[in-house]
């Protein structure tokens, strides 16, 4: 790396690593040669410089350093002179010498008060000069440092010039040489301009040329780039022709539509149009009114187009921004909803005679949404043509930890490389559906590590200032419970009465999907895993808190990345008209991305009739589940029969349910074990007796419903208990009796 550096020999050229390569540089590496640390320095203070123009006061921390440690490295000394010379650039830039210029006609009284006060302003001037640079013994006569000292000089001698004139005042023999002065004021002004064209280019090079370049260093963006870079040659060469005279007829406007999922960028796109049509001439400002739904719609007839004028109005010589444009149509929309007069008011405003080509449009939103809304609107779509679309595609992961590097930048932080590593996880397990938001999320990611990293260590001692840049493993810690009594799916899995089997399975597959994840980390060949679940067993015998469950331990070993459970039964995937139930059945399944979807009483889907739409969410679901593969995983649920008979009667769900978990009624022990711990639950009790007659009946009596049975039971006899205990102020009111208990099964049996 220091041989790297070493390479590196002129400010004009930038550095060779970036700012956080360096920051990481000298955070990891014990640097023996002073040389390496101070080229370190440099160029953190280069980027500093560039980032924070003007005065910053790490970056002179970082001079400072660079100095102590190699003083007469060229580009130490190099840095240091030009950051002393823009010192000397700014002060003189924000001192008002116009106001220096004395007149002679001026009278004696005037001149002396400007005299005095011009007096005050050199001596500011030379204190803020570097003495010790001022008198440097220079070698090149043509060096920025001939320049800074030359302006010392004069500063110095315009000095003495006012002292003597002030001393002639104080004596009342006012002599004060106006030519002189202004003539030194004059040479003082010139050489603030040469003191500006001396400075280095990274110096004063603050901005980009034009929009285009300003895009160009937008992350990502391939195809849209190189779309925009043609859009703009084509604008300029039609720019070109109009001027020697040349027409169009079927031009393609400047309307635009621009489609993307959320933190696309694209409000930064319509910005970036905005400039664009600015600069080339062909729209009389950059300005970009953004508006919504919201802004235009109104609640009564007449105050959508009102509104809708208002705007278009607001944007003639610039651009008329609508984000979320499909919502201006909805589905199904009422007399009520105003939002096709928005639609009609704008169309008819883009092609009158008023204001048709004094403004443009851009509309954006959605993909599907967008092309669902224009298809809806032929009036709306002719004005859009075809080359007039922007698509803008998700980031992929490099991009989006670019980004995020870039934020933790522009906030003074910076990711360790296991940092980076561990957020791109992070980053990871935000992108399970389409409503991800790419820039903005990684945005808000990085923004909330800092956060929980101020929030952290406020209280703790600090003794470098990397320690107050730095992000490590450790600041992204803040997804994670702290409270180690939080038990582990495993635990609660094992806690559970009875299920035995099904505890086994579960085990088994935790440890077949953690084998399968370590052997893909190491590089060796992974056998598919079958996720995909079929839970069989009577009412009440767990298979929703087994689900639950099963999601966390998918979440734990990585492979879901919400970890969450969506149940739901027939009523919530199937319409009760064509067309409906896969809009359903694909809601409910993007609420289940990154978790599991559990269907209960799964069989009632087929029902086998002709005009039955459970067929069509069963279709649905199976061309899902291989759209999203691994960020869905689904499991069927109801009676053991039933749900063989479903499973097989569509080839598409018996080739992708390989995985069955039969859960069995629970014993009578079982059942027992059950009541005690449902009354614990409350902090009730019971003995013996009460005990032999619940086994009695278990025994004896099938209970429908399992658990849920025993929760009713218990339920039951704390109310039945509570008519006791109210008539009885000495009884135990922790204590469920016998008594108790027989009124609640004879209830809980006549009622089931």
């Amino acid at each position: 790396m220091l041989e790297q550096l070493k390479e590196w020999n002129s400010l004009e050229h930038p550095p060779p690593i970036s700012e956080v390569e360096a920051l990481r540089y000298m955070d990891e590496y014990e640097f023996e040669e002073k040389e390496g640390k101070a080229l370190l320095y440099v160029i953190l203070a280069y980027h500093r410089i560039k980032r924070h123009p003007g005065q910053d006061r790490l970056a002179e921390q970082f001079i400072d350093e660079a100095k102590v440690l190699d003083p007469n490295h060229p580009l130490v000394t190099e840095l240091y002179e030009s950051q002393q010379l823009l010192r000397a650039y700014t002060i003189l830039k924000n001192t008002p010498l116009e106001q220096w210029v004395l007149h002679e006609t001026d009278h004696d009284s005037a001149k002396a008060k400007k005299a005095k006060s011009i007096y005050s302003d050199v001596s500011y001037l030379i204190q803020q000069w570097d003495e010790e640079l001022a008198h440097k013994t220079i070698i090149d006569a043509s060096s920025r440092l001939k320049l800074y000292q030359d302006v010392y000089v004069e500063l110095n001698d315009l000095l003495e010039i006012l002292e003597d004139a002030i001393s002639s005042i104080e004596n009342r023999r006012i002599r004060i040489p106006v030519k002189e002065i202004n003539d030194r004021t004059r040479r003082l002004s010139d050489n603030q301009d040469e003191i500006y064209k001396r400075l280095p280019t990274f110096l004063t090079d603050q901005s980009f040329q034009n929009p285009l370049e300003a895009f160009d260093h937008m992350v990502g963006l391939k195809d849209v780039k190189t779309y925009i870079r043609h859009y703009y040659h084509f604008l300029r060469y039609q720019q070109q022709r109009k001027s020697y005279g040349f027409s169009m007829v079927d031009e393609p406007g400047l309307h635009m539509i621009i489609t993307g999922n959320p933190g696309t960028g694209k409000t930064t796109i319509a910005r970036l149009l905005a400039n664009i049509y600015h600069e080339l001439g062909i729209l009389d400002t950059k300005e970009v009114v953004e508006v919504n739904r919201s802004h235009l719609v109104g609640s009564y007839v007449g105050q959508s187009e009102e509104n809708t004028m208002n705007y278009v109005k607001q944007a003639i010589g610039g651009v008329l921004f609508i984000d979320e444009a499909y919502s201006l149509k909805r589905e199904g929309q009422t007399g009520n909803d105003y939002g096709q007069a928005v639609i009609d008011t704008l169309v008819s405003a883009m092609t009158s005679k008023d204001y048709g080509g004094k403004f443009a449009v851009i509309l954006a939103g959605y993909p599907e949404e967008m092309r669902q809304f224009l298809w809806s609107n032929p009036g709306l779509r002719s004005r859009f043509p075809e080359q007039n679309h922007i698509e803008l595609p998700d980031y992929q992961m490099e991009e989006l930890l670019t980004i995020a590097e870039q934020t933790a930048m522009d906030n003074d932080f910076f990711f360790t490389r296991p940092a980076l590593k561990e957020f791109a996880s992070l980053i990871d397990k935000e992108r399970v559906d389409e409503s991800f938001g790419n820039a903005r999320t990684v945005k808000n990611l990085v923004l909330k590590t800092v956060f929980q990293k101020g929030a952290q260590e406020a209280e703790r001692d600090k003794h470098h200032w990397l320690d107050h840049m730095r992000i490590s493993t450790q600041d992204l810690d803040w997804e994670n419970i702290s409270d180690d009594e939080v038990q582990s799916p495993m635990e609660r899995l094992d806690e559970l009465i009875g299920l035995t089997n099904v505890k086994e399975e579960v085990r088994k597959l935790s440890s077949f999907v953690q084998a399968q994840q370590k052997r893909k980390e190491t590089g060796y060949p992974v056998v598919p895993i079958q996720l995909h679940s079929v839970f069989s067993g009577n009412p009440g015998t767990g298979k929703t808190t087994v689900a639950d469950i099963y999601a966390d331990v998918l979440k734990e070993c990585g492979l879901l990345k919400r970890g969450h459970t969506v149940v739901v039964s027939r009523s919530d995937l199937v319409a009760g008209y064509v067309g409906q139930t896969a809009i359903k059945t694909k809601k409910k399944i993007r609420e289940a991305l990154g978790g599991v979807l559990f269907i209960d009483e799964a069989y009632s889907l087929y029902k086998g009739g002709r005009d039955d739409f459970g067929k069509e969410a069963i279709e649905t679901l199976v061309d899902e589940m291989t759209k999203h593969n691994e960020n869905l995983v689904v499991i069927l649920a109801g009676y053991q029969r039933e749900m063989e008979q479903l499973v097989e009667s569509n080839p598409g769900l018996s080739s992708r349910f390989k995985k069955y978990f039969h859960f069995p009624d629970y014993t009578e022990d079982e059942l027992i074990e059950m009541t005690h711990y449902q009354a614990m639950q409350y902090g009730y009790h019971f003995n013996e007796w009460a005990e032999s007659f619940l086994l009695e009946k278990y025994r004896n009596h099938k209970t429908r419903g399992n658990g849920r049975f025993i929760n009713n039971l218990v339920n039951e006899a704390i109310q039945f208990q509570a008519i006791r205990i109210m008539s009885d102020e000495a009884g135990d009111m922790n204590e469920l009796k016998l008594e108790d208990l027989e009124k609640a099964w004879n209830m809980i049996r006549r009622e089931s």
